[in-house]
Formats: C-alpha cells, structure tokens, sequence
C-alpha cells in the first residue's frame, strides 16, 4: 500500500513497520488515522520513535482505535485503571511478557490490541519479539490445517495471575480469573485472514483431545509459532511506542538486561469474541 500522510518502513517481508510523521501528542486527524490502521493490519505490528507523552495523551490515541480495556489483575496507577504498568529492575524477581504469548487470551472477549510505550529502557538489551500468526499459518501443509479447522483450545488465566501481584499489596483471594474456549484457527474480522491462535502462556489443552495428545499438538504448534521466520525484533529507545495486533500476533519480551531498568506504560483495546 501507498501512504500520503504517514511514513511507513517495513521491517520484515512477513510482519512490522515503522511509522514516521505521527505525533501522539496531538490528535490525528481522520486521513492520518485511518492510515495508520491500514497500516497496522497490513504490518501486524507498528513502532513510533520519539513519542513523549503522558498517560492521558496514550489514552487518547489509544481510544481512536477502540474502547480500552481494564486488566483482570494488575493494579494500574492511581486514576488510570486503563494502564498497565511495566516495570524491571535490579529488584524483580520475574518480568511481564517472558514467554510467548498474546495478552490476556484467557478472556472471553481477548483484547483486539496493545499499545505499549517505553519512558526507560536499558543501555542495551531488553527488546521485542514479534510473531505472525497469519505466517505460521499459512505455512502449515493443507492436511494440518484441516485438522485443526474447527478445533477449540481452552485459554486459563488462574495459572498465570494467582498471586502474581501479591507484592504490590492485591489480595485476589476471592477474585475469578478469566476462562474461555476459543478457536484454534482463528479468522480476522477486519483482513479475513486465517492465523493460529494458541500461546504457551494462556493455552491450557485443546479441548476434547486426551492430554497427552493436546500436548504433543501444542507443542508443535509452539515451536512453529516461534520460528525466526514468522518475526521481527524491536529495539527500543527511550519514548518509543509499539502496537500490535493481538488478533495475530505473540510476543516476546526479552528479560537479558538485569539489573538494569525497564520501565513504561501499555494501553489495551477491548476486543471480541474469536470466530
């Protein structure tokens, strides 16, 4: 595609770009958004340099795009429910995003999206990985794929979110996490497009396969998941902004930079039910 108002530079033939001309701190108007959204489903994942905004001014872009979403068990700060707070230092004993995964699968209406800016980052390490779901699809052979067609796999947030925040003072004795069947194959309902929709961090079984079998499927699924091909990988800098689509795209967040400091804000963007 051929863009008027932004700038865009593709990182990889199968997924991410880098948006230039865009300041969050003024308000896009409607050519420039809808722009950059052609963007981001055509890329996956889009980047912004130089962004230094508050969290209300996050807020805002982040609302263009959709109704913004409260997480099920982290705490944002004061005033801002909306924010999720991503903080590594020399005093962490685990980091957000470790693993493969797409945010909050668990839920029954998984988030369509994030938008995470980073105010710190380590002087170096600690970037991004970013994975095509419609790519590893695509690449699977036709008998795979009908296999999997029409299979639902049980996404479970008790595992991942029991406790986890118990250090910031959240006592989640009586709260319920989320738990939903989706989709193994899930279809986007903006491109049509057809990608996997399964991560080690949510994705539980397979349902109405034995363990051992829902596994051994898993798992393979996983390994192709993560193939380098399927990625790109961002190197952050201070006041960069990362958005992807978690429709079709896992992450991973390196934690290689201890003791060193990473810190910034994400925004998340309610979604619907997969199909």
């Amino acid at each position: 595609m051929t863009y008027e108002t932004i700038e865009v530079r593709q990182l990889t033939p199968l997924i991410g770009a880098e948006i230039g001309g865009v300041d969050m701190r003024d308000p896009p108007d409607n050519q420039t958004f809808q722009a950059i959204h052609d963007a981001w489903m055509e890329h996956q994942v889009i980047f912004f340099r130089d962004q230094d905004i508050t969290l209300e001014q996050q807020k805002d872009f982040g609302r263009r795009f959709g109704e913004l979403a409260i997480h099920p068990a982290a705490p944002g700060p004061e005033g801002h429910p909306e924010i999720f707070v991503l903080h590594a230092d020399e005093n962490s004993k685990f980091v957000e995003g470790n693993a493969w995964h797409t945010d909050v699968s668990c839920d029954e209406k998984p988030p369509l999206g994030s938008l995470l800016h980073l105010h710190t980052v380590p002087p170096v390490g600690g970037d991004t990985l970013f994975a095509s779901t419609y790519a590893a699809y695509d690449d699977l052979s036709a008998d795979m794929k009908t296999y999997l067609d029409g299979k639902l796999a049980i996404h479970d947030g008790e595992h991942v979110y029991r406790g986890r925040y118990a250090y910031q003072g959240i006592d989640d004795s009586g709260r319920t996490y989320p738990h939903a069947e989706h989709p193994v194959v899930r279809t986007h309902p903006v491109t049509g497009r057809k990608g996997l929709f399964v991560n080690t961090g949510f994705t539980v079984q397979i349902k109405d396969l034995p363990q051992r079998e829902s596994r051994a499927v898993l798992d393979f699924l996983y390994d192709h998941i993560a193939q380098p091909k399927y990625q790109c990988r961002f190197k952050w800098a201070p006041n960069s902004v990362a958005m992807w689509d978690n429709r079709c795209v896992q992450h991973f967040a390196m934690w290689d930079y201890f003791p060193a400091t990473r810190s910034g804000n994400r925004v998340t963007l309610e979604g619907d039910k997969p199909f």
